[in-house]
């Protein structure tokens, strides 16, 4: 028996998504980002400096910071205070990874750029919609500091977006929501630039093992649904 999508969606159609830019007052950017269900607000901030590792290069940095607030669930999540879990940890990074792969970190200059994620409501790809409305935020906020003069162009060379692919009964299916989610025998994440680059692809199987005929089902999918996911990142931002 194949799946039944709780939403009544197609196998490889995306949940809606919509970008509210400018949702607050005081970040350099922000934007509400839904995804189906799945609310996360994207901020970018920038600072003078870069790490230790970077002083006197020339070059920039971004890094991401990623939390759930406690509503996020059916169930209160406690917030994360000095001690951030390991999934939380590792979905930052991840942020941040697929970011700088959309920057010449030389046109930005020594300054950093913080992009927070505080995802407000989570039905599953918090993660992917981070990265996709990092990337409107982000487009924002160079936007707004070229414009301001302090950078003579923007330094963004890649568009990046991120989507997830699922296997359940067999078949793969885009962009999963929480019940599909948590039923999936196979989970992925994909992130590609606008030259369906692969930034990174995080793929794992939750029960037995998948094919490589079914990997490039999977990759597929994603490729249709990151050129849907970039071309509403292009039409929120004109």
């Amino acid at each position: 028996m194949s799946w039944q999508r709780p939403d009544n969606r197609k196998p490889d159609e995306l949940r809606p998504i919509s970008f509210e830019r400018d949702f607050t007052r005081f970040a350099l950017s922000s934007v509400l980002t839904q995804c189906g269900n799945t609310q996360v607000l994207c901020t970018v901030t920038v600072q003078p400096g870069v790490p230790k590792f970077l002083e006197g290069s020339g070059s920039g940095w971004l890094t991401a910071e990623y939390r759930m607030l406690p509503g996020a669930t059916p169930q209160r999540q406690a917030r994360e205070f000095l001690k951030l879990s390991g999934r939380t940890q590792e979905i930052q990074r991840l942020i941040g990874r697929s970011l700088r792969a959309s920057l010449d970190l030389t046109a930005l200059g020594e300054r950093t750029l913080t992009v927070d994620a505080d995802v407000l409501q989570a039905d599953a790809g918090t993660r992917t919609t981070s990265i996709t409305g990092g990337y409107v935020a982000l487009a924002d906020a160079l936007e707004k500091l070229v414009k301001q003069g302090e950078l003579e162009r923007s330094p963004l060379s890649h568009q990046i977006a991120a989507v997830s692919v699922g296997i359940l009964d067999g078949e793969p299916f885009l962009d999963l929501n929480y019940l599909e989610d948590v039923g999936a025998e196979v989970d992925f994440n994909v992130v590609m630039n606008e030259e369906l680059g692969i930034i990174e692809a995080q793929g794992t199987a939750e029960s037995g093992a998948y094919s490589r005929a079914q990997l490039n089902q999977i990759m597929d999918l994603a490729e249709k649904g990151i050129r849907e996911l970039q071309l509403a990142q292009r039409q929120a931002l004109l």
